[in-house]
């Protein structure tokens, strides 16, 4: 029984590094364009990313956004990867995934980018990202955000 213990002790205090990575809540909003048009766009995530050591990360997020005009009537899902190396008190990444469709008659795309993510206060964090999508017609554009977010 104590060897089963110590086993555990061991297995907790093994983890105890990857209570470091951190998840994330956030709001966002900002800008997307296309040849056609400019539109407002508001939205929140949430994501977890993982330490790979002390300098590089990767993590997962899911998002949901809104084109704000008319034609633009459902809300975005995304469903992104990232990637990056964290430099001082800020993370530079890279990313990438899949969009659902934003409107009736549209089809989804995936989206490429990046961004970076500087620390405000302790848990709180300010973000600038860029996305490129590439879909049917409907889903070519570009996309310009700043989020505000809570880590824990």
């Amino acid at each position: 029984m104590r060897l089963a213990l110590l086993a555990a002790a061991g297995v907790l205090a093994a983890a105890a590094p990857a209570m470091a990575n951190e998840a994330r809540l956030e709001i966002h909003s900002g800008v997307i364009w296309n040849h056609d048009s400019n539109d407002a766009t508001i939205g929140a995530a949430a994501g977890y990313d993982y330490d790979l050591n002390k300098l590089a990360f990767v993590g997962a997020e899911v998002s949901a956004d809104k084109i704000l005009a008319g034609v633009y009537n459902r809300v975005d899902f995304g469903f992104t990867g990232r990637a990056g190396v964290k430099i001082n008190n800020s993370k530079l990444y890279g990313l990438a995934g899949y969009s659902t469709t934003p409107c009736r008659g549209c089809g989804g795309g995936w989206q490429f980018g990046g961004g970076v993510q500087q620390n405000l206060f302790k848990n709180f964090y300010g973000k600038i990202e860029y996305r490129h999508y590439i879909g049917d017609e409907t889903l070519k554009a570009d996309g310009l955000t700043a989020g505000f977010g809570v880590k824990f």
